[in-house]
């Protein structure tokens, strides 16, 4: 069920509340009412209200433990007036507890013929389409989906808030998405959303899991596969974005999501020039796709197109402007061509929208030495490298300012650690060999440039490296004159 048709239906059953009708026309004639109200004193009618009584489903699909939500139940008096209820604007304020889940489904349930209770603990009943409901199930309906809205509504300011100081954290955004009952969490919008939040927290694999069970939930949503398609691109995982780019097109060629999968299925096999055409499909298809935009200028910059690069980061962001990816793309490129205040400040505006991303801050940091600020670089360093352990990006950066500052043993302690998390990265043996060149080790400078070139890098680095082993005994202050 859409948020929009919950929050429809939950202003519905406040009206009934509030008028004690559930429907906005005049009702059955008086008599008709007595004789129903007549009936029911006499015989009360079995009640079923769908309810959160498991206390052992799982959150995800034949998944683990989940603990259930309860509604409180309120039992309303014969003769007794909604408003006399202590509301605060229709809805309770006590929190929610398994033990009086009991209570609801009780009052809930069917009563056997000839059950005689106190008149003044008799639960009214009301007619709708054609079965008795209780009108306190009917008000625990409406608790119930203003405390799904609630839930809903706590990771939405997440997404929607444009204040840094008020963004909720996205590991906070998963917990509100755990608190959901199971068969809220196992939808299609909700686990899409769970996808994402793994996506801002770089833990690919478990996005990868979420969406896959999204895509089993709504096999025919289309709401987020770019952003999967992205995973599947940085997982490496060709058959699989492959397959998914192909199930796009079939199920509607018409959706950017759809060309969006298929670009980054061309770019993961190099191919950027047929990547931007998919891209550019994309927002023919919907001009007003901001992640299209940025995907264009991903490949633009790719290409080395930067002034193309930069009109599509700024055409997304005029669409949507805290779409940060689009501001670490802007950042991205004045770092590239050296222009280090544009591209500090772009940086910070992507910091500034998602605070918690290791790979930013990573960026920043690099900014913040081109700007000469190593004090604060190396603080970003250290606060990336706490964000993200695995992400070997911060310590290569900061290896490199501790360089800089010709702190040389610290720069190796840091290189040696990094070797456990990329052991096949050239330019970690690489900067290992310039740091031993530095300081006249030239047997341990050899053998670590050689070992950079065993692993493959790519053209650039390997005609850097090779430069570095033509210099290698070449003294630093005529070098630096060369």
């Amino acid at each position: 069920m859409s948020i929009s048709l919950l929050f429809t239906t939950s202003l519905a059953l406040i009206y009934f509340q509030i008028s004690g009708r559930l429907f906005f026309d005049s009702g059955p004639r008086r008599s008709t009412r007595l004789a129903a109200e007549a009936g029911a004193n006499q015989n009360t009618s079995a009640t079923l209200v769908a309810g959160y009584g498991s206390n052992n489903s799982s959150k995800y699909l034949g998944g683990s433990k989940l603990s259930s939500m309860a509604i409180r139940s309120v039992t309303v008096r014969k003769g007794q007036s909604w408003a006399n209820e202590n509301y605060d604007e229709g809805i309770r304020n006590e929190a929610f507890d398994d033990s009086r889940a009991n209570n609801t489904s009780s009052n809930c349930s069917s009563l056997p013929p000839g059950d005689s209770r106190p008149l003044e603990t008799e639960v009214a009943t009301m007619p709708v389409g054609g079965v008795t409901i209780s009108a306190s199930c009917i008000l625990n309906g409406a608790l119930e989906i203003l405390g799904l809205l609630r839930t809903l509504g706590k990771v939405i300011d997440f997404f929607a808030c444009t204040d840094a100081s008020l963004l909720l954290g996205v590991q906070d955004a998963l917990d509100v998405y755990m608190k959901l009952p199971h068969k809220h969490y196992n939808t299609g919008w909700v686990l899409c959303q769970v996808g994402k939040a793994y996506v801002e927290l770089v833990d690919y694999l478990e996005a990868d899991r979420a969406f896959s069970l999204a895509r089993r939930a709504s096999p025919y949503s289309l709401e987020g596969l770019d952003v999967y398609s992205t995973v599947l691109y940085h997982l490496k995982e060709e058959m699989k974005l492959s397959y998914l780019a192909q199930e796009l097109i079939s199920t509607d060629r018409l959706a950017p999501q759809s060309w969006c999968a298929m670009g980054n299925c061309y770019s993961l096999q190099k191919d950027h020039e047929t990547a931007l055409k998919n891209f550019q499909r994309a927002v023919q298809l919907d001009s007003r796709f901001a992640y299209a935009h940025t995907l264009c200028g991903h490949e633009y910059v790719a290409l080395e197109d930067f002034e193309n690069g930069i009109k599509s980061y700024q055409s997304a962001l005029r669409i949507d402007a805290r779409h940060y990816k689009s501001w670490h793309g802007l950042g991205m490129v004045y770092l590239r061509q050296e222009k280090n205040e544009f591209s500090e400040h772009h940086f910070q505006m992507a910091f500034q929208i998602n605070p918690h991303s290791s790979v930013i801050m990573s960026y920043l940091g690099t900014a913040l030495h081109a700007l000469k600020r190593n004090e604060e670089a190396l603080e970003m360093m250290e606060r990336a490298i706490l964000a993200d352990k695995k992400n070997p990006l911060p310590r290569y950066q900061k290896a490199n300012i501790l360089v800089s500052l010709e702190s040389f043993d610290e720069a190796l302690d840091v290189l040696e650690e990094l070797k456990e998390y990329a052991p096949r990265e050239s330019s970690v043996y690489a900067l290992m060999g310039k740091i031993y060149k530095r300081r006249n080790m030239y047997e341990k400078a050899m053998l670590h440039f050689g070992l950079a070139l065993d692993l493959k890098p790519s053209a650039t680095d390997v005609a850097t490296i090779k430069a570095d082993i033509e210099k290698l005994h070449v003294p630093d202050e005529l070098e630096d004159s060369l």
